[in-house]
């Protein structure tokens, strides 16, 4: 079965707000006042612990121990506010429908915890258009490790050989290459770059889903595979 498997942060929805927020809530906490903006986006997408790290470090208090207790704090500010300025991504849902219209199976592999990733998905109203969702916490083990991927195209219905993983990041492309999985980078997330960088084949618009998983070369739209 023709699988599409998507990572969720950065490449779904534009999540940088909220998990901006949630860790300025922590360095309030501290007294420390409000330690990122806008432009750390980026690290935002790298997860929790990345934003403790880094306005930390800019306090001059960089200390792993301190991430440590503040993590569970966050996770919590994160969950109480979760999706007051997420967005999906211009034409995301409509690409997903489409996809599954056709006949394709659809699924979550990202580095959010699952229970987030859930409730997030259920305030954005698209959590039924998924088969599967792999979480940061759903196995032992997290992307870029390959595990993760091929569960969530197994519990989709699909097969490895007829499967595509969208997502933003090098831990994304490292994930897809140790799969044996082709993979698409978004150039429209907060570090569009990253493709670039990686010299990985850019999803620019959900517009273009369809003509980009077709220029991939693989026979992911064969009949024969669906």
């Amino acid at each position: 079965m023709r699988t599409v498997i998507f990572d969720l942060d950065g490449t779904l929805a534009d999540t940088s707000g909220d998990l901006l927020a949630a860790a300025n809530a922590c360095f309030r906490g501290l007294g420390l006042g409000d330690l990122l903006g806008p432009a750390d986006a980026p690290t935002a997408l790298r997860g929790g612990r990345a934003m403790l790290r880094l306005g930390l470090a800019r306090a001059g208090r960089a200390d792993e121990a301190e991430v440590d207790r503040q993590y569970p704090i966050l996770l919590q500010c994160y969950e109480d506010a979760i999706c007051r300025t997420t967005t999906l991504y211009p034409g995301a849902a409509e690409a997903v429908v489409r996809l599954r219209r056709a006949g394709w199976r659809t699924g979550i592999c990202t580095n959010k915890p699952e229970r987030l990733s859930i409730l997030l998905l259920d305030a954005l109203g698209v959590l039924h258009l998924f088969d599967s969702l792999v979480g940061a916490d759903t196995l032992p083990v997290r992307k870029p490790d390959p595990a993760p991927l091929r569960a969530a195209v197994a519990w989709a219905g699909g097969c490895l050989e007829s499967a595509c993983l969208i997502g933003d990041t090098r831990t994304d492309w490292d994930c897809a290459r140790a799969a044996g999985v082709p993979c698409l980078l978004v150039g429209f997330g907060p570090d569009p770059m990253e493709a670039a960088r990686l010299g990985a084949p850019v999803l620019r618009s959900f517009d273009g889903l369809e003509a980009a998983l077709d220029a991939l070369g693989r026979p992911l739209h064969s009949a024969a595979l669906a």
